[in-house]
């Protein structure tokens, strides 16, 4: 009767080692988690917020200006992704809009429409407004709409972008539909510093 005693409270124990060394193990990570980037500066998201999860709502402070996010069209190419934020800064001027990219470093850039503007994409340079601009990528992609940005939910759009030697960014845009001719927008585009840009997150 002992001997059995101590069998049944050996094997006992052993579950009990058992459920203890179950409970502890982590299941590895897999995906996009595993892939983490080891040079994002997470220290810097921490404390300006990170552009990356703008939405619909939020506030962004660029260069001393508050603005919010009315809208945000995300764009997809291939395997290529990135974001355009509409942004209102209540004066009700032409359109504002922050381009969020990882190429693989977080590229950040202020666009201003330039309503009314004849210059139209195509040759390998143009000049416009007193600099030459050098073509630099076009291509065509899937766009997804969230918030408010004037655009259906979702659909194609057409891109040409243009770079002069200073640095200045210059863009054309046409959301045309099938059969229809390109209107292409324009828009004046600045990069962006990591610091000159803050975040908040309005909740979510």
């Amino acid at each position: 009767m002992t001997g059995l005693v101590l069998i049944v409270i050996a094997l006992l124990v052993v579950v009990v080692v058992l459920l203890v060394l179950l409970l502890r193990r982590r299941p590895a990570p897999t995906g996009a988690a595993a892939a983490r980037d080891p040079f994002r500066d997470t220290g810097e998201d921490a404390l300006r917020g990170d552009p990356r999860t703008l939405k619909a709502g939020d506030l962004v402070e660029i260069r001393g200006t508050t603005y919010t996010v009315r809208g945000t069209l995300v764009y997809t190419e291939q395997s290529w992704s990135w974001a355009e934020h509409m942004l209102d800064d209540s004066t009700g001027g032409p359109k504002v809009w922050l381009s969020v990219e990882e190429d693989p470093d977080l590229e950040l850039s202020l666009w201003h429409e330039v309503p009314g503007a004849t210059v139209s994409p195509g040759p390998q340079s143009l000049d416009f407004d007193g600099r030459r601009y050098a073509k630099d990528e076009s291509g065509k992609a899937r766009f997804t709409s969230n918030g408010t940005t004037g655009l259906s939910a979702s659909g194609t759009a057409k891109y040409v972008d243009y770079e002069a030697k200073d640095g200045a960014l210059l863009s054309f845009e046409s959301y045309a539909g099938p059969g229809e001719a390109d209107r292409w927008e324009v828009g004046r585009g600045e990069t962006l510093l990591r610091g000159e840009v803050r975040v908040w997150s309005q909740g979510g």
